[in-house]
């Protein structure tokens, strides 16, 4: 266990090293977005906080869709409980959303 917690620390250790011997010197006059022109603004502040509550239900979502693919490869095998128990998944999501509704998460104005 020791070995390898020296080979990872050496590891750290060399990637930092050659990325000083590597990296540009100096500061950048191009900034990452905005095809290399000065942004007038930070870029976290652009975005209303209302997007937040959009991208965790996009997230709950998406993670049914992560969820759901296995699930439909092995629903014919397992049968009638696989069903039960992905309508229960699913309920359990529709509870999240109306209570996302009811607090006025979707609504834009």
């Amino acid at each position: 266990m020791l070995v390898v917690l020296i080979l990872l620390a050496v590891g750290i250790a060399g990637v930092y090293c050659v990325s000083l011997v590597v990296a540009p010197r100096g500061v950048l006059r191009a900034g990452p977005y905005l095809s290399g022109a000065r942004p007038a603004e930070h870029a976290l502040s652009r975005y209303h906080v209302r997007w937040y509550a959009v991208t965790l239900i996009f997230l709950a979502f998406d993670m049914e869709m992560v969820f759901m693919y296995p699930w439909a490869l092995v629903v014919a095998e397992v049968g009638t409980v696989a069903v039960v128990e992905m309508f229960l998944f699913l309920g359990l999501l529709m509870v999240g959303v109306v209570y996302a509704w009811r607090e006025g998460a979707l609504r834009w104005v």
